[in-house]
């Protein structure tokens, strides 16, 4: 059960120092940047050339991620209980360093025990900085009511930051590097995080307490029963995509140059989103602004199938990238619209935890029916689990609505 955090969440009044609130947004962004962009979405870059290095199966490379994904849910139900404790920032930017650590800890074993360990860690380290780097992004937010949607759109551009930068990093090395240098590619994105670590570090982000809120505050999950089904098929659908992708491209004969383009394509289109997308949030009470965003991420997983030349998996990744973090912008804005400030870190951790808990079984799953079939149908079910929790969301109703 996820724990409300009276303390660090108040009623915000205004960000501390007097700085800007896109500022300080953008430099919480640095926070998912690190724990999805490079310790969560990197493995893709690298999968297959740990894969035909280490003799793993696809079920096993899937594995990692799932690992990865379990770690996430541990983290998630346990940030509300760590955030009480050492405030919303300080939790932020620990998890930004330990997920900065783990990355280390991959570039320095090839044992499958030690690196799964590494990616558990991540995993729980990175629900800290998406958790409350977002919960005190929506506070900033709340400062000007206005802007709120944009401002949280800007924190959701920090993964889009970290596929950018392991985009035009990691299939440069390993093409310079030759087969087995999976490694030095671990070690590159640790020290790029290692770098924004810092500067997430230097750059203090506090809102000043407007009024603490100490009484619990509940969250029943009946009304939103439909919602949180559909974030669940979320994430089970879009791991598989970003863990697999880039081996259905090198599969289909793309080059270093190719690899690095669809992913940069991913990270750029994602951070367009914000403002493409700010319209849809501003109305996200109900279901349908994150049922909208589903139906594109399944588009884009769709278009793949259409083949594997240039243009089309270059469509597949702005309409994909422009999407896929949108849904988790989506829920936020849902959390937010629907309930008090006070009750923001339970609703996000509940979702946090259903979004973790169909990340655990999206990679094994599609790495299992990958192994038997083929990365196509692997891309068909994503694209299938994506599309029932697209009608999922579609039906729910606004909690008041509801009340």
């Amino acid at each position: 059960m996820v724990t409300a955090a009276p303390e660090p969440f108040v009623t915000p009044t205004q960000p501390s120092h007097d700085t800007h609130p896109v500022w300080s947004v953008l430099t919480l962004s640095l926070a998912p940047a690190i724990g999805l962009g490079m310790a969560r979405f990197a493995y893709a870059l690298v999968l297959p050339d740990m894969r035909e290095s280490l003799g793993w199966s696809y079920s096993a490379a899937g594995f990692l991620n799932t690992v990865n994904a379990i770690g996430y849910l541990v983290g998630a139900l346990v940030t509300a209980d760590v955030v009480r404790r050492i405030g919303l920032f300080r939790a932020t930017w620990i998890g930004a360093l330990v997920c900065t650590l783990s990355l280390g800890v991959c570039a320095l074993s090839g044992n499958f025990i030690v690196l799964s360990l590494a990616r558990l860690v991540s995993g729980f380290a990175a629900a800290a900085t998406f958790v409350g780097g977002g919960a005190l992004a929506a506070l900033v937010a709340q400062t000007r009511p206005a802007q709120s949607a944009l401002l949280l759109g800007l924190f959701y551009t920090g993964p889009g930051t970290g596929l950018i930068l392991s985009g035009i990093t990691a299939p440069f090395l390993l093409q310079h590097f030759g087969p087995g240098s999976w490694w030095i590619v671990w070690g590159a994105l640790a020290v790029l995080s290692a770098v924004m670590t810092a500067l997430l570090m230097s750059n203090r982000v506090e809102v000043k307490a407007g009024g603490a809120a100490n009484t619990a505050i509940s969250v029943p999950l009946r009304p939103i029963a439909l919602y949180l089904i559909g974030y669940f098929m979320f994430g089970a659908g879009y791991i598989a995509y970003m863990t697999f992708m880039i081996a259905y491209v090198r599969d289909g004969g793309g080059s270093a140059i190719a690899q690095s383009l669809f992913w940069c394509l991913l990270g750029v289109a994602s951070l367009a989103a914000p403002w493409l997308w700010r319209g849809l949030m501003a109305r996200g009470a109900s279901g349908i602004a994150t049922a909208t965003l589903l139906g594109m991420t399944m588009l884009g997983t769709l278009v793949t199938l259409l083949g594997t030349s240039p243009l089309i998996l270059g469509i597949s990744a702005v309409i994909f990238g422009v999407s896929f973090l949108s849904v988790v912008t989506s829920t936020t804005t849902f959390a937010r619209l629907n309930y008090p400030p006070e009750a923001w870190p339970k609703a996000l951790g509940i979702m946090a935890v259903i979004f973790g808990l169909g990340q655990t079984l999206g990679p094994f799953a599609t790495g299992a029916v990958t192994d038997l079939f083929g990365l196509s149908y692997g891309l068909v079910l994503s694209a299938a689990t994506l599309g029932l929790g697209m009608v999922l969301c579609a039906c729910q109703r606004t909690v008041k609505a509801i009340a």
